[in-house]
């Protein structure tokens, strides 16, 4: 059973918790994470999802991302999303999320890191990730047009690419 903190809008800690799947109550918000791995050729290291995951079986998806569990910092869920979905240890402890997207209940923390990841290191979650690859831009274009990559809006994904050496992407 998965357990999250609650906040209110102002991103304060708030007494009460839920549990995943749990309606949450009006002003009460969790927090979720989203690690972007970036190569030094420009590339986004993305990961498919399992046919048998609920939400987007199949689809192609950023790097790693998920639920902040109770007593989890955003860098704290970060790091175990990316280390538990594709075996991948980074150190955010000491880095902000390059942007935080609000959307109705939810904090979305967006990391962006810049590292040279040998796909075959890799261990991937069985019970969440099926594959993983690196990709350009206008690959992953080309997959949410074909309804293979979770539907993101392009200038979102096209944010993501632009931002990562304007915004500072951190080198790991």
């Amino acid at each position: 059973m998965e357990t999250w903190d609650l906040y209110d809008i102002h991103r304060n800690k708030i007494k009460r918790k839920a549990v995943r799947g749990e309606e949450l109550q009006p002003g009460e918000y969790h927090l979720v994470v989203h690690v972007c791995i970036f190569n030094a050729n420009g590339e986004m290291l993305i990961q498919q999802r399992q046919p048998f995951k609920e939400g987007w079986p199949n689809m192609w998806d950023v790097t790693a991302g998920g639920s902040a569990v109770a007593g989890d910092t955003s860098q704290i869920a970060a790091e175990r999303e990316l280390y538990e979905e594709i075996g991948l240890k980074v150190d955010l402890q000491h880095k902000s999320p390059h942007l935080t997207i609000n959307t109705e209940r939810v904090f979305n923390d967006i990391y962006l890191v810049e590292k040279n990841v040998n796909l075959h290191t890799l261990k991937l979650q069985e019970e969440e990730v099926q594959a993983v690859k690196w990709a350009s831009l206008d690959e992953i274009f080309v997959m949410i047009r074909q309804g293979e990559f979770i539907p993101y809006y392009e200038s979102f994904i096209q944010f993501l690419f632009d931002s990562r050496k304007k915004l500072g992407v951190r080198q790991i």
